[in-house]
This record gives structure tokens, C-alpha cells and sequence, in this order.
């Protein structure tokens, strides 16, 4: 979120930017020369060192207990040198084993939840369009709908950061999904019967919505996906957002032909969204899966609220694992046993002993016993 509320500022610094520079081939090249910067996480390891989570998921112990004796020594905390023999011994036995996004294709439920963030983030991305047109309608100056735009982003920042963490994040994306659809399916059905005043409402309400849709999803995808596979099933979900912002770029170089049917098939993803998203896990006040197994292993929180304490399966029910009961033949031996009770001639006879069971001896307990062992053989 913080990473967020950064890129609104960027957006709310670029238009003094753009009338420093006076030429666009400037403006492209002052906002390109700061992401050299990032080349130094690649260089010095010491700047941006790697994650020890991630370090630990994939079986790297050295690498570490490197990385963590790192932080440690710049947070200012001594850690002590002793190393247990069963570590040393884990440490030589364990080798590291990577993981690709092309996995994902043997998973059922990861792949799933990846599929569905990329979705509800590429119609965030999408559907902004259709909302900042409308307000082309009711302003045509370009740094009204600009400034909205940007002003509803930090608003949306805000909105996730208050509601995320006490309703949840699964509740927030589909309120947040809810109102998105429901915005766009007012403007597309009564633009020509509703005032301005109203229109430019749903706009801003949409926008607000949608780009918290967009923000939620991918902070939902961190938190969702396995450590092993995070990078690439994030790098998956941004993707998408970047071809939902492509498809905007693209409305505004035909010169908005084809507007109609751009705002129709959004709208309609907007509504499909919501069914999607009840489909999803909770990641709230939950351990962060680290392996395909931890991911797998997600449960959906209930539709109702009379079972909080069950998880129900997500998308697909998976194959239960095979068990050593078998209740078919348990009938069969429970219905077998009453028929043979029921007889009455039976082939044993159980002694009533002539005294109390407390004061028998070994050998008439040994006797009376005999008869129940060939009954349980």
C-alpha cells in the first residue's frame, strides 16, 4: 500500500514535471533515468538483499542464515554463533529446489486463484476508462479528469488501508467488485435519462472503486500466493493489469470508436468478477503459504455466516485422501454379527460365573476368557 500511495504522489508531481520539461521527449526521459536505480539492487546485494523467507522455502539454509545475520547486524542486534549438530546435519542434507510458474499447470487450486486475481485486476485497469470518459462529458478541461482520477487513487489507497484489515480482504474485493459493476451498469443503461450532477457521482464512485479493485487484487495475489512461486504468479497478475491499461490506450487512439462495446464488455466482466471473487481463500490473520502444498491447502470462508469456523474447498473439490475405513464392509460386518446374535442355537456358550468376578483366580479367569477369544477370532 505504501508502494501505492508513492505512485499517486508520482502522478500528482508529473503534471509540474511536464511544464518543467516543455517537450515530451524530456518529459519521457526525466521519468525513465530514475528506474536505473533499480539496477543497483542487482549489483549490490547489500542494498536489496534477498528474502530469507523465500531462502527458506526453496531449501537454501545457508543463504539464510546469511541474509538474517545481515539484517541483524544493520538493525543492530547480535545473534549468537551457536550451531546445533542437527542443524549442521540439515544444513549439508538439503539442497535447494527452485520452482517455476510453469507448475501451476499441476496445481488445482493455485492456479485458479491466480487466474481469478488477474482477472479482477484487468477489469480494474479496464473499466477506468469508461469513468473517466463520463467526465470528459461534464468538463472538457484535461486536468480535471486527470486530477479526479489521481485524487480518487489516493482515496482508494486510504479506503483499502482502513476496511482491508477488520472485514478482510476477500469482503473488501467484492465490495469493492459490487460497486464497480453496479456504477457501470447505471452510465451504460441511463446516461441519456440522468443529469449531469449524477453521472459525474457514479464516475467518480466507480473510479473509486475500480482502482481500488485494481490495488486490492494485486496486494491479495501477495498474500495468496505460495513464497515459492510469488514472484512469477505476481509478475502474472501485473501483466494482466498492464494489457487492461493497454486496452484504454488503445480506446483513446481510434478516437473512441467502439466505446459502446468497450463499455458492455466490461460492465459484464464487472458482474462475472463477483462471482469469481466468492470463489476466493482469506488470507486474513493467516500464515503465508511458503510451498505448493501450503497453497493447495487454501480454504474459501463459508457464503453464511452460521459456520465461521469452517472452511469450505475453493473451486474444485479435490480427491479425499484414501483412508484404511471402509464403511461398506463395516455395514456388512455389523449386519453379519446381529444375524448370527439373533440365532438361537448358538455355537458358544458364555459361563455366568458362580462367584464374583473380583475373586477369581487365574486359572477360572483363564477359562472363562477362552470362549470370548475364539468368539473374537
Amino acid at each position: 500500500m505504501l508502494s501505492g500511495f508513492f505512485a499517486v504522489l508520482a502522478e500528482l508531481l508529473l503534471p509540474g514535471a511536464a511544464v518543467l520539461c516543455h517537450d515530451w521527449p524530456i518529459l519521457q526521459a526525466v521519468a525513465t533515468l530514475p528506474l536505473l536505480l533499480l539496477l543497483s539492487y542487482w549489483c549490490c546485494a547489500s542494498v536489496f538483499p534477498e528474502s530469507p523467507r523465500w531462502l527458506l522455502a526453496t531449501g537454501q539454509i545457508p543463504q539464510a542464515k546469511r541474509s538474517l545475520k545481515e539484517f541483524s547486524i544493520r538493525n543492530g542486534v547480535c545473534l549468537q554463533d551457536e550451531i546445533d549438530p542437527d542443524e549442521v546435519l540439515l544444513t549439508e542434507d538439503c539442497r535447494p529446489k527452485y520452482h517455476s510458474v510453469l507448475e501451476l499447470r499441476w496445481t488445482r487450486v493455485i492456479w485458479k486463484n491466480c487466474l481469478i486475481l488477474s482477472f479482477t485486476l484487468f477489469i480494474g485497469t479496464g473499466i477506468q476508462y469508461c469513468f473517466t470518459r463520463n467526465l470528459d462529458s461534464y468538463s472538457t478541461n484535461f486536468y480535471f479528469s486527470y486530477f479526479v482520477r489521481v485524487i480518487t487513487g489516493a482515496l482508494a489507497c486510504i479506503f483499502i488501508c482502513l476496511t482491508v484489515n477488520n472485514l478482510g480482504r476477500r469482503s473488501v474485493l467484492l465490495f469493492s467488485a459490487i460497486f464497480t459493476g453496479l456504477s457501470s451498469l447505471l452510465l451504460l443503461a441511463l446516461t441519456q435519462y440522468l443529469h449531469g450532477g449524477l453521472v459525474l457521482v457514479l464516475s467518480v464512485v466507480g473510479l473509486l472503486f475500480s482502482q481500488a479493485l485494481a490495488m486490492l487484487s494485486a496486494f491479495f495475489a501477495c498474500e495468496v500466493m505460495p513464497t515459492v512461486v510469488r514472484g512469477g504468479c505476481l509478475g502474472l497478475v501485473l501483466a494482466a493489469g498492464s494489457v487492461g491499461m493497454a486496452a484504454s490506450s488503445l480506446m483513446e487512439l481510434q478516437n473512441n470508436s467502439g466505446y459502446f462495446l468497450h463499455h458492455v464488455i466490461f460492465a459484464s466482466f464487472a458482474v462475472l468478477s463477483v462471482l469469481c471473487i466468492m470463489l476466493l481463500p482469506e488470507s486474513k490473520r493467516k500464515p503465508l503459504p511458503d510451498s505448493l502444498k501450503d497453497g493447495e491447502s487454501q480454504r474459501r470462508p463459508p457464503l453464511f455466516l452460521s459456520r465461521p469456523d469452517r472452511d469450505d474447498l475453493p473451486l474444485l473439490h479435490t480427491r479425499p485422501p484414501l483412508s484404511e475405513y471402509n464403511p461398506d464392509n463395516y455395514s456388512r460386518l455389523v449386519s453379519a454379527t446381529r444375524r448370527m446374535l439373533s440365532k438361537e442355537s448358538l455355537p458358544y456358550r458364555i459361563a455366568v460365573p458362580t462367584c464374583s468376578p473380583l475373586l477369581l483366580d487365574s486359572d477360572t479367569l483363564g477359562q472363562e476368557i477362552e470362549p470370548l477369544r475364539e468368539v473374537g477370532s
